[in-house]
């Protein structure tokens, strides 16, 4: 458990690492293409340059969450800041979301009314934020599987990236067909597939916030197997919830047919503990035993 225990440290080290360079690298292109769109007069180039702004406050967000998460727990914060990352996620998608509806606005009134700009300068400013974020993408990918802060960091430079794609096309049409509606008609696709991306994310980062009962877990199959055991009477008054990615927490009521001595308990929770574990991969287990009380032996109880 120790070696493990340090080896995350060791990733979490790593992950901070590699967004402090994302972060850096947004701020570069963000204050170019804020420059570039001023003087090519671009809002394509600007819009693209809100977008990597709203990046780099997400990535700041995420390279926080990174650094907290690894701090140590005390008496006001028993649970330490284990869900700084779950927290940065939710904020990071529902940025993602804000923004995909702010560029789309932005695309149908240029849609409507098409504005010239020198496209030469626009050309150049989307490939160099291609290849800026497509290596800080390529930086995250591999951590993006790990936890939902990393995957909405990753989610946020993918999504750049592709915009300003849309961008460096749009330019291109512009600059040898004079097809000023194509900029607005990417950005409105790009940002319907932020819109989407971003949901997602905010659907599960949501749940374990408020804390949900993760989906792969079924309460009646704990109920059933707890309950199988021949010492006990009934399960009930159950939570279960999910700390983070990496730990699912349970807590329940057990009543016992006999006034059992602790150790019988010990040996029946050991029990649960493994089965639990085992097969719903739940890591934190706190059982109150009872025997002989008279209360509701409902499974569910809002308290």
């Amino acid at each position: 458990m120790a070696h493990s225990h340090h080896h995350h440290h060791h990733h979490q080290k790593l992950s901070g690492k590699k967004l402090l360079i994302s972060i850096l690298l947004n701020i570069v292109i963000t204050l170019a293409q804020v420059i570039g769109g001023i003087i090519s007069g671009s809002l394509a180039l600007l819009s693209d340059a809100l977008h990597n702004f709203s990046d780099v406050l997400s990535l700041i967000i995420s390279y926080l969450a990174n650094r907290f998460t690894s701090k140590q727990a005390s008496t006001t914060k028993t649970f330490g800041y284990k869900r700084a990352e779950i927290m940065a996620a939710f904020v990071n998608s529902a940025t993602l979301i804000v923004i995909a509806v702010v560029l789309i606005k932005e695309a149908v009134e240029r849609f409507l009314q098409p504005e010239p700009i020198a496209p030469a300068l626009v050309i150049w400013l989307s490939a160099l934020g291609i290849l800026v974020n497509g290596f800080s993408v390529l930086l995250l990918k591999k951590d993006a599987g790990q936890n939902m802060n990393m995957k909405s960091a990753y989610l946020h430079l993918l999504t750049d990236m592709m915009a300003s794609v849309a961008v460096l096309i749009g330019g291109l049409l512009m600059y040898f067909y004079q097809l000023y509606w194509v900029d607005p008609l990417l950005t409105i696709l790009i940002g319907l597939y932020l819109i989407y991306m971003g949901y997602d994310l905010l659907k599960s980062s949501s749940k374990v916030l408020m804390l949900f009962t993760p989906d792969q877990i079924k309460v009646d199959e704990i109920v059933k197997i707890v309950g199988d055991h021949p010492a006990i009477k009934n399960v009930h008054h159950v939570h279960i919830w999910q700390l983070n990615e990496r730990e699912i927490h349970l807590e329940a009521h057990i009543d016992f047919y006999e006034n059992i001595n602790l150790n019988a308990f010990d040996d029946i929770l050991k029990g649960i503990e493994e089965k639990v574990y085992h097969d719903f991969g739940i890591t934190h287990l706190s059982i109150q035993p009872e025997f002989g009380k008279c209360h509701s032996n409902e499974v569910i109880v809002q308290d």
